[in-house]
């Protein structure tokens, strides 16, 4: 006799595909669509004759539900013929399946819709026993994921890289934010994530802070506030340093020539310039003084970065890459006639090392200036070397701003000249836009915490502006904080890296249209439901899924069931907006279920179908919002 209940239908047709192996990057374990993408690749594969791996790769997501749950495009089985014609003969033989409904051909595509009751029954389970796992899939971090035991892939991220002592400003924040966002999606893929914050924390102006803190430091406000005072100090030493140039400027024009040499031997910025002369050469006071500036100021970053819910596992800096590493990688290039000196300079002429235009457009970068002091890139080249040696890496990704594009070509390009090959071609440059229109209190300096605490400011006004809810929030500076993040990081996010942005608070903060405080809110909207139906996890196992046949469960069933490919998807794009869009997708249909749906004084049977569902898009949205960073909230 016939199966005819959902689950045995789902069994039996699970056990006629068999083993899964033979389908690429297939874990039904963890991701209920590959059952489905399996399902229909063993049909067309039956239909066809094309070989499985060609069929799995060729069936796509679809933009929105009305256009399926899955699509194949005809053309991409390579089968010579008519698309038209391969369609309607293809669907001739279509067999009756319980997983999926017959296709109807569209154009040269077809279209996939899932039998509701299968995917309700595999995608609601799945999603619960999983939990904080859900959509995580380990097996793309395995050197070898047939074989566990050969051991995770390594990835080294570097990202948020301020400058000790000037401010965190608007281009650290999108560094830090995209970094913080691919860190933990690499590490949900199965990563041994490396996060590194290489710091701008060598240089003359370690000499002018020191020479300034001896004019005008307080060691009140150095503990106090260590960046905010640093700050202070090197803008009033670089004001007196530029005065103390026109100064210097008109005595020589004036003809003073005496004078206006014993400002440039005795002042300022020679002051400052033979102070870090003692830094190079090791002058363990002018070392203490320096090391006090970058532990006071990376610890005060370490607070910044826990609010975003960021760790790093190194905290490096230029400062530790050594004069011989970089004096060996400039000889190196030297000697390999990649470089070649040009008014006592070292420079690297691309034009002769790459052809046509691409050689043109890296245009002739110094390497290393005439006093034989090392610029950047050497700095890089000889960084990336020794992270290779110390953490053996299989990929590395800069997270650094598009101004920098051609310095970072230059650098992956030296790199691969030299005749480190394997090493280039394991680095990638993760670039983005422009914040537009940031100002704050202080006015043109925009220093994160400034930033963060007025939207943070803001966000309070708004959530005291509802007395009742209020009333009910156990720490509500604390959650509007939170929301102040999750609606700057939100807006950063929204569009695709590379695009600049507006920074506007009043449609960021909004719980109108795509926002953080609206992600938040429908987060806590499901944490509310939970506690007012109170079932226990029990209770809600039990339930009969069966029962959830109206058109906004399924809908939204079919939403839940994507977020593994969502997460799979993101992997190719390192995209955040592939995930933000959607949490925003799901969490639409998510809201305008409410009214259809309801809890609360429905019988006990369809309640606990209907929590399962609930609890599902709890899981989902919860998992999303850790993706990319935020710190989701249970009330508001």
């Amino acid at each position: 006799m016939a199966a005819t209940d959902p689950v045995d239908q789902l069994s039996a047709q699970l056990e006629k595909l068999g083993s899964l192996d033979k389908y690429p990057n297939c874990h039904p374990e963890v991701n209920p669509q590959d059952i489905y993408r399996a399902h229909i690749t063993s049909i067309i594969h039956e239909i066809t004759g094309v070989d499985n791996a060609i069929v799995y790769n060729a069936l796509q997501w679809t933009l929105s539900l009305d256009k399926g749950d899955m699509v194949l495009a005809i053309p991409a089985l390579r089968v010579k013929g008519n698309p038209l014609v391969l369609g309607k003969q293809w669907l001739e033989k279509w067999p009756e399946s319980p997983l999926v409904e017959k296709p109807v051909i569209s154009g040269t595509f077809l279209p996939f819709f899932f039998k509701p009751g299968p995917l309700t029954q595999l995608t609601l389970p799945t999603a619960r026993k999983l939990g904080r796992e859900f959509g995580a899939n380990k097996a793309n971090g395995l050197k070898d994921p047939s074989d566990p035991s050969k051991g995770k892939k390594r990835i080294l991220i570097e990202f948020s890289s301020p400058n000790i002592a000037k401010p965190f400003h608007a281009g650290h924040l999108r560094s830090t934010i995209i970094g913080g966002f691919l860190s933990n999606l690499y590490a949900v893929a199965g990563w041994d994530v490396v996060r590194i914050n290489y710091l701008g924390d060598w240089g003359k102006q370690y000499g002018i802070l020191a020479v300034g803190f001896e004019r005008y430091g307080s060691e009140d406000a150095l503990a106090k506030d260590p960046i905010n005072h640093l700050f202070e100090i090197y803008v009033k030493l670089n004001k007196e340093i530029s005065d103390e140039k026109q100064e210097t400027e008109k005595l020589q024009k004036d003809g003073k020539t005496a004078e206006a040499q014993n400002i440039i031997e005795n002042g300022t910025d020679e002051q400052a310039r033979k102070y870090f002369k003692l830094m190079v050469d090791g002058d363990e006071k002018a070392l203490a003084l320096w090391k006090r500036f970058r532990e006071l100021s990376i610890d005060r970053y370490k607070e910044t970065y826990n609010r975003l819910n960021i760790q790093f596992d190194e905290y490096s800096g230029e400062s530790q890459v050594s004069e011989e590493a970089m004096n060996g990688a400039a000889k190196s290039m030297l000697e390999k006639g990649i470089a070649e000196e040009s008014d006592g300079a070292l420079i690297v002429d691309f034009s002769k090392h790459v052809p046509g235009k691409v050689g043109k457009a890296l245009e002739k970068p110094i390497v290393r200036r005439k006093d034989g002091t090392a610029l950047y890139l050497t700095r890089d080249i000889s960084e990336l070397l020794n992270r290779e040696e110390k953490y053996n890496f299989d990929h590395m990704i800069y997270v650094i701003a598009s101004q920098q594009d051609l310095h970072v070509k230059q650098f992956f390009k030296i790199v691969e000249l030299m005749g480190h090959n394997e090493i280039a071609a394991k680095v990638q440059h993760i670039n983005f836009g422009l914040v537009l229109g940031m100002s704050t209190r202080r006015g043109t300096v925009k220093f994160l915490n400034d930033i963060l605490r007025d939207v943070g400011d803001y966000m309070h006004e708004v959530m005291k502006k509802n007395q009742d809810k209020y009333q009910q929030v156990e720490n509500p500076e604390a959650v509007a904080d939170i929301m102040g993040i999750s609606a700057v990081m939100c807006q950063d996010m929204a569009g695709k890296r590379i695009n600049n942005y507006q920074f506007d608070m009043a449609v960021m903060t909004s719980f109108e249209g795509d926002t953080g405080p609206y992600l938040q809110y429908a987060h806590a909207r499901l944490c509310s439901i939970t506690r007012k139906v109170n079932l226990s996890e029990e209770e809600i196992a039990s339930a009969d899924l069966s029962l959830l046949t109206e058109a906004h469960a399924t809908n939204l069933v079919r939403v839940l069931s994507q977020w593994p490919d969502v997460v799979q998807n993101t992997l190719r794009t390192l995209e955040p907006t592939t995930v933000l869009t959607y949490l925003f997708k799901m969490t639409h249909v998510l809201s305008s279920s409410y009214d259809h749906l309801r809890i609360v004084g429905s019988e006990p049977g369809l309640m606990k179908s209907r929590m399962a569902l609930y609890d599902t898009a709890r899981i989902v949205l919860n998992n999303g919002m850790r993706l990319l960073g935020l710190t989701p909230v249970e009330r508001m």
